[in-house]
């Protein structure tokens, strides 16, 4: 008998409030807005990238304070489904539970892509 192997693809229904950037830029105005949004979006990225490297070398001291930032930035742009995820991991990772960290880690991984994407 044949054994077949089965690649599974996850992919992240994302969630996000667009009236969140609007009020930036109705606060703002369009090109300060824009910029701070623009900044906002790009310091996100980063995050995503310095924590992904900690979490390779497994120094995840840092991480929950990390993720509770990359929670407060993502709510104040309207990217729910990066708010919460990043709460989830903050939860599972100080609860001390590594696989649910793996597997929620994996999830940040994908919304912060879709996310920011499409941001």
């Amino acid at each position: 008998m044949a054994a077949s192997v089965v690649m599974l693809c996850p992919r992240e229904r994302v969630d996000e409030d667009a009236g969140a950037i609007l009020a930036i830029l109705d606060r703002l105005g369009p090109d300060p807005g824009t910029k701070l949004v623009t900044r906002a979006v790009g310091e996100l990225a980063l995050a995503v990238t310095v924590m992904g490297a900690q979490v390779e070398r497994h120094e995840l001291a840092a991480l929950p304070r990390g993720l509770r930032r990359m929670k407060a930035m993502a709510a104040g742009l309207g990217m729910v489904s990066l708010a919460q995820v990043a709460e989830d991991a903050r939860t599972a990772l100080t609860e001390g539970d590594a696989t649910a960290f793996a597997a929620v880690w994996a999830r940040l991984i994908r919304v912060a892509e879709r996310s920011l994407v499409g941001a």
